[in-house]
């Protein structure tokens, strides 16, 4: 099962983290969590990886939708944003929001997650281009 939709940016990671957060802005995302893994494996276990950051980005209208669908889906909200460094480029990847279908079986959200699905994509397009 594929559960992600990739882009890989030809810039450096710093710069690659804040046109994301813009793009996402643009398409009604906020960021409600981040986590800077690299730090956090560091921190944690002396562990060394490459610069990786876990955006939790919210569109409240689209949360809103998907609650009045399904009190659960909680459990797979927000949707996860990866910013990660890779042999001097940035891969983004944005969780595949087909995904709450896929794995609630509610028709009830297919809705919700096509636009979603069209948001984020927006978003990485225009990183792409």
């Amino acid at each position: 099962m594929d559960y992600g939709i990739p882009v890989t940016l030809d810039l450096p990671f710093g710069d690659a983290v804040e046109r994301v957060r813009a793009a996402l802005a643009e398409q009604g995302f906020g960021i409600l969590t981040e986590i800077d893994v690299r730090a956090t494996l560091k921190a944690k276990l002396g562990e060394e990886i490459e610069d990786y950051l876990i955006l939790g980005a919210c569109n409240p209208a689209l949360a809103h939708r998907a609650l009045q669908a399904d009190r659960r889906i909680g459990l797979l909200l927000p949707c996860n944003v990866v910013v990660r460094a890779t042999d001097g480029h940035a891969v983004v990847e944005v969780m595949d929001p087909q995904l709450m279908v896929r794995v609630t079986e509610q028709p009830a959200l297919e809705a919700v997650a096509d636009e979603a699905a069209a948001r984020l994509r927006a978003a990485l397009n225009s990183l792409a281009g």
